[in-house]
């Protein structure tokens, strides 16, 4: 693989995580390495499902469909339509806090959704880079093992933030309708009081749907398009674990 038209910062910033260093020397001679473990891909693919699932029935929660003809005690959809949500509501939630831990007890790789290089002059450097390559303004980036800058920002304050407050106006909401005395109730009641009433924690919820189904067609697109442009395989690296490098 080669490395050479990687930049002085991109260097630095390599040399900044040794683990990434030491295995990007090891990988000089082959065309693949293995990234992301069994854990980790399969939250990915669970977790893209129940976001799915989340976004298609909030919508019709907040739009609701045309009042069904006949006796309103025939009819369930709207009932069958709130158990889907909270259902994949749990997955998402039960789901993120088994990536917590796989950050704690996976490799390097898997700590990456969790923090940003901010402080690294090098990161920022390679962000304006990654930011002229996807505007069709700059030259091919050199080869990243894991998220390259600019998928490890949007990942951390786009996704991951969005999440959290998702989780926990999600069910803040929930234990609103649960009352008084209930799990949810009890540990999130406190997000309504703390964003005003429940109407406000109700819009919030609503846009930051928006922000995961905004923050999905980036990321779709962006995978796509490194698979054809970029160094690196993406896709099937989040099939198989394995990072494959085109030159």
């Amino acid at each position: 693989m080669n490395t050479s038209s990687a930049t002085p910062a991109a260097e630095d910033f390599r040399a900044a995580l040794p683990s990434e260093e030491q295995e990007m020397r090891q990988t000089q001679s082959i065309k693949s390495v293995y990234v992301y473990q069994a854990p980790v891909r399969l939250w990915h693919w669970i977790n893209a499902l129940a976001i799915t699932v989340l976004a298609v029935t909030g919508y019709f929660i907040g739009s609701p469909l045309p009042t069904m003809p006949g006796e309103a005690s025939d009819h369930f959809l709207m009932g069958y339509i709130r158990f889907t949500h909270f259902s994949a509501g749990y997955v998402l939630s039960i789901g993120l806090l088994g990536r917590i831990y796989w950050a704690l007890a996976g490799n390097h790789h898997a700590r990456e959704l969790f923090w940003v290089p901010l402080t690294q002059r090098a990161y920022w450097h390679e962000m304006k880079a990654m930011l002229k390559w996807y505007a069709f303004m700059g030259e091919r980036p050199g080869p990243y093992i894991g998220h390259n800058p600019m998928a490890r920002f949007a990942m951390v304050f786009m996704f991951l933030f969005t999440v959290v407050f998702m989780i926990f106006s999600g069910f803040a909401m929930y234990g609103e309708g649960a009352q008084a005395g209930s799990w949810a109730n009890i540990m999130f009641g406190w997000v309504i009081a703390a964003m005003g009433q429940s109407q406000d924690v109700h819009t919030w919820h609503h846009m930051g749907m928006w922000v995961i189904v905004i923050f999905a067609i980036a990321h779709i697109y962006a995978a796509i398009r490194e698979d054809i442009m970029g160094r690196q395989s993406i896709v099937s690296t989040m099939i198989s674990g394995y990072r494959t490098f085109k030159d």
